[in-house]
């Protein structure tokens, strides 16, 4: 059976593949922890200049698969989706997300981590946590209305509105729309310039512009408690109930 993220390296630039095309990349507990991995051993090469994450069959990734989920999320230990949320805070290594078709979820607030990113026509984005009795992740409710304004905050994280690519590049929560078919093509080429670049240069401007990391990681730890709070509360557990009941009718 292959892997379901699946890790390669192209000269100094390290791809990270969704691949559980079957599930639309539905990202578990030993998902999480590949790739969580594989940014810090990118950060520890010192040599990689950056991490493309894309995901296979036309799907970026439907977010957390949600039996999964439920199941990891009892344990006392951290979660694995959480320490891959803190490392993408963290992450020394520049990041490019290259998305195509769905990207929900954490699929969506992982974007707002990345150095660039990229979506096809077919893209779709969504953050309906809400919806599923939860509260914001990755530190988004403070990321989007910071970014994006409050009144567009509103409607992405408490309504729960979909938005599509060319709406995400408007928005400028992408760099830009690229046909699928060059997508990847147009992300390593970032990746390779990125590696052109005086190595000590780039690295201290990175550093610059993520000055605010240490605030982003502590509104990561508020919401991660009340993330939690609400995934125990008999309204979440009903809604999640009725979910998996309908997937298996």
């Amino acid at each position: 059976m292959s892997e379901p993220v699946e890790i390669s390296r192209h000269g100094r630039i390290v791809h990270i593949r969704l691949s559980r095309p079957e599930k639309r990349n539905a990202l578990t507990g030993h998902m999480y922890r590949i790739m969580t991995q594989t940014m810090q051993e990118a950060d520890a090469a010192g040599d990689v200049s950056a991490l493309i994450f894309s995901g296979a069959g036309g799907v970026f990734t439907a977010g957390n698969d949600i039996l999964d989920f439920v199941q990891n999320t009892r344990d006392r230990e951290k979660p694995a989706a959480t320490s891959f949320i803190e490392q993408l805070a963290i992450c020394q290594t520049p990041m490019i997300a290259a998305i195509d078709g769905l990207a929900i979820g954490v699929g969506t607030t992982m974007i707002l981590h990345c150095d660039f990113a990229y979506a096809t026509p077919a893209s779709q984005f969504k953050m309906p946590f809400v919806d599923l009795g939860l509260v914001p992740e990755a530190a988004s409710s403070r990321l989007v209305p910071e970014r994006l304004g409050w009144k567009k905050a509103a409607e992405l994280l408490m309504l729960g509105d979909g938005f599509d690519a060319r709406e995400a590049e408007r928005l400028g929560f992408i760099n830009g729309v690229v046909e699928a078919a060059d997508l990847l093509r147009h992300a390593f080429a970032i990746g390779e310039r990125l590696g052109a670049k005086p190595r000590a240069a780039l690295a201290a401007t990175r550093q610059l512009m993520r000055a605010g990391a240490e605030e982003t990681r502590a509104v990561m730890n508020r919401e991660s408690a009340v993330f939690g709070e609400r995934l125990a509360s008999a309204e979440t557990q009903g809604i999640f109930a009725a979910f998996l009941n309908r997937g298996k009718a």
